[in-house]
């Protein structure tokens, strides 16, 4: 492309994805998501390019041949640094860092088998940064996502200083106690390479409050009194805070679909007539706490009797990062631990959890629609769509259990039952509560959050950076 994009989003993942055919020819399949419904909402005239990286086997196979979508560019890396880079060191120390996920009697070790990672970790971030300069025109604007690219916009500044550059991280950020894990040096190249950027972005105050306190611990860093700034050495970096929302047109439509209302019936059937559904729909990540859900689920029907046999837990977990040996054993507690509560308390025609792991969105989105409780307890999230996702397209309304550790506690608390992410007794006891609730209240609540859940939609949570990038 050369130099002549205005609008550049850098991302690990990007908005095409090729597999390759048994007769070696290649096939394309588009994702969704924010950033997919953020850059179609600049239209197609603006000059805009995603750069991204190529994952698998069929990716790299279509960067070899040259195959490329418009508006998008991918980068290939040799598959032994993106391994490293991105399972290695994204997502075995930056979000166990910033989850606060590491049985710390034993893990992290920092040697010199990290060290190699991160030298990996390195040249991924600094591919990106090569291919943006290349293919940045005179003071464009870009967009550089998440903890897999950190680096990415102090490498692109020495590159090229005339660019507007943002850094959006859709984590949470730890806080400096636990952000000092990291090795001294590792966690001030961290902190610089976001730096580099105009403007860091987050999903919450308290998660960019996080990395100034970082930044103040680490670096000596001056926050301003407001904390929406950070300077170091003389060249300040502004903070900034946008809550990514629901697409509530895209949900609303695509939840009244007949491949929905043909799960809605096979749901109805599967838990019996009259029953009441806890529901929740996650990925079988760490952060996401299935296996305590599951407990204070456990809890609730021994300390409350009466709800056996009227109440169903319908747990979709969707298995995540299998490559990695943690999460294949977290998966297989998840199972385990669903099994003995349907081994002590099912009946002939009940069973008390309903645990799916196969991926189905239409599924997914028939027990939003008929979740009576949505239960979203992670231990640590950035924010969390599901708690926001569930009250817009709830047919007869839902009360929210919502763990204080998630990013959407910001906007939701006040309609949620919040609780303890650790606390079984009092999950179990908010279980109960969103069960009793009255249908009226329900009913209000839900209004409240939906309308909180869709205030910042994708396509508006995008142009707002860019906008305060000054794009």
């Amino acid at each position: 492309m050369g130099n002549s994009a205005r609008i550049l989003v850098a991302s690990n993942r990007g908005p095409v994805s090729y597999t390759v055919r048994p007769d070696g020819t290649l096939d394309s399949r588009r994702g969704g998501g924010g950033l997919v419904s953020g850059l179609s909402a600049i239209g197609p005239d603006a000059g805009a390019l995603w750069v991204c990286a190529a994952l698998s086997d069929g990716d790299r196979e279509a960067v070899r041949q040259g195959r490329t979508e418009p508006g998008s560019r991918m980068i290939s890396v040799p598959p032994d640094v993106f391994h490293a880079a991105y399972n290695d060191i994204a997502n075995s120390v930056l979000w166990f860092v910033h989850h606060m996920l590491y049985q710390t009697p034993l893990e992290p070790v920092f040697d010199e088998e990290f060290r190699g990672h991160w030298d990996a970790y390195r040249a991924y971030n600094t591919a990106f940064a090569d291919a943006l300069a290349e293919d940045a025109a005179e003071g464009a604007a870009v967009l550089v996502q998440d903890y897999h690219l950190a680096l990415v916009p102090a490498l692109l500044r020495q590159r090229r200083p005339d660019l507007r550059i943002g850094h959006f991280s859709h984590t949470p950020w730890a806080p400096p106690d636990y952000f000092r894990l990291l090795p001294d040096d590792i966690a001030a190249e961290l902190l610089t390479g976001i730096l580099g950027a105009d403007r860091a972005a987050f999903l919450t105050r308290r998660w960019a409050a996080g990395f100034a306190a970082c930044c103040a611990a680490v670096l000596g860093a001056e926050v301003s009194g407001d904390g929406s700034a950070v300077t170091v050495e003389g060249r300040t970096t502004r903070l900034g805070v946008h809550g990514l929302g629901a697409d509530a047109a895209f949900l609303r439509e695509r939840a009244h679909r007949a491949d929905v209302a043909e799960r809605i019936e096979q749901l109805r059937s599967e838990a019996g007539p009259g029953r009441r559904l806890i529901v929740r729909v996650d990925r079988t990540e760490l952060s996401k706490n299935i296996v305590r859900g599951l407990l204070a689920y456990r809890q609730l029907l021994r300390d409350h009797p009466g709800w056996r046999e009227r109440v169903v837990h319908v747990a979709f977990a969707y298995p995540s990062r299998q490559d990695l040996a943690l999460y294949r054993s977290y998966t297989e507690e998840v199972a385990r631990v669903a099994g003995e509560i349907n081994e002590e308390f099912g009946t002939r025609d009940w069973q008390p959890v309903m645990l799916k792991v196969d991926d189905d969105f239409a599924r997914s989105l028939a027990a939003y629609r008929l979740a009576d409780v949505a239960l979203v307890n992670p231990i640590r999230d950035g924010m969390n769509l599901v708690a926001k996702e569930v009250p817009v397209v709830s047919d007869n309304g839902v009360a929210l259990v919502l763990s204080r550790e998630a990013g959407a506690f910001e906007e939701l608390a006040s309609d949620a039952i919040t609780v303890n992410p650790y606390d079984i007794r009092q999950t179990s006891a908010a279980l109960n509560a969103a069960l009793t609730m009255p249908e009226a209240e329900r009913a209000e609540r839900t209004k409240r959050l939906a309308d909180a859940a869709t205030a910042l939609p994708p396509s508006k949570w995008f142009l707002d950076q860019l906008e305060a990038l000054g794009g």
